[in-house]
């Protein structure tokens, strides 16, 4: 089978789908299946046993931030496919992506990537109706199907009144090597040595008002919080370093937080006893993924698909308004019980989330659609 993965971007600074779609590629690639992986912008580099995965990367056009790349659209518009599969809403890539598949027949399949969650759908509404009519009009509705990473989000697309089919496939985590956790551990710390003695509490994600960052800071200030320090590493988006540092200080905060930019760098996960996010929506969140995978226990909103943590012993997922009660709960277990949540989070993740498994599931859905 010949499939087109099609994404605005593989850059780290617009987060986990640039790595969840590789991922997802890689997979398919090594199931055996022909796959391109289309995207715009700069080409980012990454290791692949995947000899069946070709990376394209187009150039942007003005306007760059709706992905506009009329090559991109020459490319698809040159090339037959057995399934076309489109990541994220609201850019270019999509409207391209449902142009080639008009013209050859070929099944779109769309994964809207968290966007279709009742506070995603909401934040900017204005902007988002101006590009379902402008940016990708007719996109939606021709769908043959739809990708989520969740049975939350699967039902954020059927409550929106789509209803097409839906595969539920959830995103892969690859564990990293044990080598690979120590020389990250000592990148930061040596970067960082007021953490050497302390526990630290990680959030590792995009600096932006969706994932409560701010919130957080006030939360973690609000009582004394012993020999835990606080690491906010992130892409800077809607907030910068400075904006955070100034925020925190301000609020009396300096040496409790510590505020770093995470491109470029190697994941700080190896550093943390406990990985915090409190966000407003995730379709997976990612991050969470990769933290359980390298043994460390999460405490997450119940606006993420993360319910299990509680039962599988590996952290917890409470409604915002529990989230103080649970964060002074869990920086006062000792460091032996969140090394042993976290042993338990490792087992559960590796066996669960696999980017074969996801393939897997996702070939099936595309076998589906192509004998309709």
């Amino acid at each position: 089978m010949k499939i087109a993965q099609i994404v605005p971007s593989l850059e780290a600074r617009h987060g986990g789908p640039s790595r969840s779609v590789r991922g997802l590629a890689e997979g398919l690639a090594l199931c055996g299946q022909q796959v391109e992986l289309l995207t715009t912008g700069p080409l980012v580099a990454a290791h692949t046993g995947a000899s069946a995965l070709t990376t394209f990367a187009f150039p942007r056009q003005c306007p760059e931030s709706i992905a506009r790349s009329t090559s991109l659209s020459t490319h698809l518009g040159a090339h037959s496919y057995d399934i076309i599969h489109s990541h994220g809403l609201w850019q270019r890539t999509l409207h391209y992506a449902h142009a080639a598949a008009r013209k050859t027949g070929a099944p779109l399949v769309i994964s809207p990537r968290g966007m279709m969650s009742p506070w995603a759908w909401r934040h900017r509404r204005w902007k988002k109706r101006l590009a379902s009519m402008l940016v990708h009009p007719g996109a939606f509705l021709g769908a043959s199907g739809w990708h989520a990473t969740s049975h939350e989000e699967a039902e954020d697309i059927r409550q929106l009144g789509f209803t097409q089919p839906i595969c539920v496939a959830h995103n892969g985590v690859i564990p990293p090597s044990l080598a690979e956790e120590e020389s990250a551990a000592a990148n930061w710390r040596t970067f960082l040595p007021d953490l050497n003695g302390r526990r630290v509490a990680l959030f590792y994600s995009r600096f932006h008002s969706k994932k409560r960052v701010l919130e957080l800071i006030d939360l973690w200030l609000s009582k004394p919080r012993n020999d835990w320090v606080l690491l906010l590493a992130g892409i800077p988006e809607q907030y910068s370093v400075n904006e955070l540092d100034s925020y925190i200080t301000s609020n009396g905060g300096s040496g409790r937080i510590i505020v770093q930019d995470g491109a470029n760098r190697p994941p700080p996960y190896a550093l943390a006893s406990l990985f915090l996010l409190p966000s407003h929506s995730e379709n997976f969140g990612l991050v969470i993924a990769e933290a359980l995978v390298r043994g460390v226990p999460v405490l997450t909103t119940d606006a993420t698909p993360w319910r299990d943590l509680a039962v599988q012993g590996a952290g917890l997922c409470v409604s915002w308004e529990n989230y103080s009660d649970a964060l002074d709960s869990l920086l006062n277990e000792s460091a032996l019980s969140l090394q042993q949540s976290g042993q338990r989070a490792r087992v559960w993740a590796s066996e669960t989330y696999s980017w074969e498994k996801a393939a897997q599931t996702i070939l099936a859905f595309y076998d589906q659609l192509t004998h309709r």
